[in-house]
């Protein structure tokens, strides 16, 4: 049997144990077209065999930008290893000038990209980018070489013991791919992650899993060029899981549907998402149905795990899971037992309605930098516990510093940034990276996180605020879509916020409350405002005096990745946040 050392191995050890007929499923025309492992494999070696014949060097960067997730990603990435050279993901979403900077300075070689809107993009700089040779696209696009002419290329099987040879040559220690994190701020940072990296994280991960391989199907929807979701493949190769990519995030419910996943990965604004649709379906509902309804959605919100709420809650418990909680799973294709969550912070709330529903969400935390998982939730052995990420998985290592900071350790801990040691060496000591995440470990062992180190400020009062933890605990309101926590060296907090303009529609229509037609209406309404600041005023109590919000102003702006506001992976762009809304700024503090 295989063993796996390197990225490229898992398919191998795949079809030494399972040659699925359905390893990589894609949606071409309205058609789930599969792939076989068999087929997965051969079509890699094709790949190997044509970037050969390219003149593709060991340790060359060769680039993908896909908008979607799909086969033909997973083939490349397979093909480019296993030469030697590196796979470069690139987020579709960002700006030209960023794939500029990307290409440029990871020097790329080849750049494919899935479709037309991101070809223009790199059009657009290819001129600027001295190393790049050739585009190649996975649709058909008029005037740019299509990816099946290296399948093409390949085909001639006569340069395969070269491929093997240069397979042999990769180190487990040896450089597998290089990512750009998003960043908050500044230039991207070149992460570099070896094969035993990801390798050895995909090993601790699937501890944490409870399935049995061969048995399962997954919907790959996040993107794949964040290491959550690349790493979330790997596993699903190592435990021989079906993979079907989910076509974008707008036709998430609809392919659920179709795919009927038993597993599938989560962010919290996607859960979030889910989450409100469902609860608008029940504002709809009349008569006994609507009064079931939202019974089952307050005792949800009391879930705790372990049965710790007693014989008569797992009671009701079960009636609202029969008659309501069954709907909701037909809902998301029927199958789906687990959503492995990453990211960004989850609410409580979350965890324990969709727990409630059979849904379990683990869960867990880690960076790029940490291959990248640190700490998962499992439900197994009291590994479970709402409100943490979970316990810290083996053979990876976690210190508390000092200021709180959360220090790692461990064979997943990136080799450096790519071209700047003097950035790696500001977040390493004495083998510990340093991840900029605050947080504690409790008695039970279960890691908590409760802000990043440089996003808390100080007031004038000389006062430490957390702005994620204020942030988090005002998500809770369904009116709140979207917050960023100001007041660094002001005398109090206070904070700009969008509201979340579908629901406030909802509430509209119930009430009887008109509150406008457009954003900017919808933000001057002095019925929302209000209702708004009972919200904010009732989540306040959690915090003490000096951390409380004091003041917030409206946006009618939805806050998005293409405006800005967000990075690819949802988090706030602070500065850019603060810049877009300095106005507010000053009507708040002048």
């Amino acid at each position: 049997m295989t063993q796996i050392s390197r990225l490229f191995d898992f398919p191998y050890y795949q079809l030494s144990k399972n040659n699925l007929s359905d390893c990589l499923v894609t949606k071409y025309d309205g058609q789930w077209i599969k792939t076989s492992t068999q087929e997965y494999i051969n079509k890699a070696n094709a790949i190997s065999r044509a970037l050969l014949r390219l003149g593709v060097l060991e340790n060359d960067k060769i680039a993908i930008i896909s908008s979607s997730n799909r086969t033909e990603w997973n083939i490349m990435d397979i093909g480019i290893l296993q030469v030697g050279a590196q796979n470069v993901p690139i987020y579709p979403t960002i700006a030209a000038e960023d794939y500029e900077y990307i290409l440029n300075h990871s020097e790329s070689k080849y750049c494919f990209v899935s479709d037309l809107v991101v070809y223009e993009k790199i059009m657009a700089v290819k001129d600027s980018v001295a190393s790049l040779k050739e585009i190649y696209a996975f649709n058909e696009i008029k005037g740019c070489k299509n990816w099946t002419s290296l399948l093409e290329l390949g085909k001639d099987e006569s340069n395969q013991d070269v491929v093997e040879d240069r397979k042999n040559n990769v180190k487990p220690t040896d450089l597998a791919t290089i990512i750009y994190t998003s960043g908050t701020t500044g230039k991207p940072k070149g992460v570099m992650l070896s094969h035993d990296n990801i390798v050895s994280n995909v090993f601790a991960g699937a501890l944490r899993i409870p399935y049995t391989e061969g048995k399962y199907k997954t919907m790959s929807y996040l993107p794949v060029c964040h290491i959550l979701e690349r790493f979330y493949l790997y596993l699903c190769q190592y435990y021989s899981i079906a993979i079907y990519f989910g076509e974008s995030l707008d036709k998430i419910g609809e392919n659920l549907k179709e795919v009927k996943p038993d597993l599938i990965t989560g962010v919290p604004r996607v859960l979030e998402k889910i989450y409100d649709k469902i609860y608008s379906r029940g504002l709809e509902l009349k008569g006994i149905k609507r009064v079931l309804f939202f019974w089952a959605i307050k005792l949800g919100m009391q879930f705790e795990p372990y049965e710790a709420n007693g014989w008569w809650y797992e009671f009701q418990l079960k009636i609202a899971r029969k008659l309501i909680f069954s709907k909701w799973k037909e809902a998301v294709g029927g199958n789906l037992q687990l959503i492995a969550c990453g990211s960004a912070a989850l609410q409580p709330r979350l965890a324990r309605i969709f727990a409630a529903a059979e849904i379990t969400i683990m869960e867990g935390y880690g960076l790029t930098e940490t291959s990248p998982l640190v700490a998962i939730n499992d439900m197994r052995n009291k590994g479970f516990k709402i409100g943490t990420v979970g316990k810290v998985i083996d053979k990876v290592e976690v210190k508390i510093a000092e200021d709180g900071e959360i220090l790692c350790k461990g064979p997943n801990i990136m080799l450096g940034y790519y071209k700047d040691e003097a950035q790696t060496k500001e977040v390493m000591t004495d083998g510990y990276f340093h991840t900029g995440d605050i947080g504690e470990i409790d008695s039970e062992g279960f890691l908590k996180i409760t802000d990043r180190k440089k996003e808390m400020f100080k007031t004038s009062g000389g006062k430490y605020v957390s702005p994620q933890l204020l942030e988090n605990a005002m998500k809770q309101s369904r009116f709140i879509e979207q917050i960023m926590v100001i007041g660094d060296g002001q005398k109090m907090p206070a904070a700009f916020i969008q509201p979340n303009f579908t629901f406030v529609k909802e509430w509209e229509r119930i009430h009887g409350i008109a509150v406008g037609n457009t954003n900017e209406e919808i933000i001057s309404n002095p019925k929302l405002i209000e209702r708004i600041q009972e919200e904010v005023n009732e989540l306040n109590k959690k915090f003490g005096s000096w951390e409380q919000i004091k003041r917030f102003e409206l946006t009618p702006d939805v806050w998005s990745i293409d405006a800005g506001h967000l990075t690819p992976t949802m988090k706030l762009r602070r500065k850019i946040v603060m810049e877009k809304y300095k106005d507010l700024y000053q009507k708040i503090y002048n």
